[in-house]
């Protein structure tokens, strides 16, 4: 089966904030594809130019690159255009994806619960928007990932220190209500929903470091709720992820409220692949090895619009 896919191009690296950890995922992912028996080679699209996809015969492509110019539908975009598959959601959806504030729009007019939000902006009028929206805040760029230049706010008065911070990932920043309760993800694959995965972490919420560094995160699969309360939560996080149009795989966060209700947070279209990551950790409890994941994952590369006699180049 493996020999089908022909010569694969894994793009690690790039140039958004996330390149370190993209370098990992992609090694990770490059290092499993070989070991299956795939003519795999690593791309980074930061050192190489796109039409050497073309030059070199590149017949798929396995996006392991992480937020701006990887995640956000500008490669999908280019990948479309010289008619090579690749995995993952299309322009439009990634683009939708990566933008947290227009998920959530969209979100909203399709019922999907969401934490209330608002825009922030220099001359905002932050301690009207912390007394409608209630302290603990999260501010978040809008198009970043891993963290990158979130922060807990707890006071009015750091509002505006924490908009300054974020300002600087991002032209488009939001403030969103902090939702007390456990914080679950649930990855996809295809149209099914891995198990959930409860997170913990003693610092003050899920952040770069939490993810990607420190040993003292709890990972909790299977993740403690009864099953009829999980699987509706999948089915809710399904519904999710294909709002947005996403397809292929990725990754939706949520949170639960004291009363277990849930607040779907964003969808990541190129999650971590990395030793700490959770798709891969939510695959292995289904049944799914590492190297197992990454294949299904390629198996499922696409282009939104065939072109005619790509797959003949």
């Amino acid at each position: 089966m493996t020999s089908s896919f022909g010569k694969v191009a894994v793009m690690l690296g790039g140039r958004s904030a996330e390149r370190e950890v993209s370098l990992k995922s992609g090694s990770m992912v490059l290092a499993a594809l070989k070991a299956s028996g795939v003519d795999a080679h690593a791309f980074d699209p930061a050192e190489r130019s796109l039409e050497e996809l073309v030059r070199e015969r590149f017949e798929r492509v396995f996006i392991a690159l992480h937020g701006r110019y990887g995640e956000d539908g500008t490669l999908q975009g280019a990948l479309e255009l010289l008619g090579l598959p690749y995995t993952g959601s299309g322009v439009l959806a990634s683009a939708l994806a990566m933008d947290k504030w227009r998920t959530k729009l969209l979100w909203r007019a399709c019922g999907v619960s969401t934490p209330p939000c608002e825009l922030l902006g220099a001359s905002s009028d932050f301690g009207a928007i912390a007394g409608r929206l209630g302290m603990p805040l999260m501010v978040k760029p809008a198009n970043e990932g891993s963290s990158i230049g979130m922060a807990k706010v707890r006071d009015p008065g750091e509002l505006g220190r924490a908009y300054a911070e974020a300002s600087r990932y991002d032209s488009v920043v939001i403030a969103e209500q902090f939702i007390e309760g456990p914080e679950l993800t649930a990855g996809v694959l295809g149209t099914t929903a891995l198990p959930l995965i409860r997170l913990e972490t003693p610092r003050d919420f899920y952040d770069y470091e939490a993810k990607y560094l420190a040993n003292d995160t709890r990972y909790i699969i299977p993740c403690g709720l009864p099953l009829e309360a999980e699987k509706a939560l999948q089915d809710e996080a399904l519904r999710a992820f294909e709002v947005l149009g996403c397809r292929g795989w990725g990754r939706v966060d949520l949170m639960l409220d004291a009363a277990g209700k849930a607040y779907f947070l964003e969808v990541n279209t190129a999650p971590g692949m990395t030793d700490h990551s959770l798709v891969p950790m939510a695959a292995r409890h289904s049944g799914l090895s590492y190297a197992q994941l990454c294949v299904r994952i390629l198996a499922l590369a696409s282009l939104s619009t065939p072109v005619k006699g790509s797959a003949e180049r």
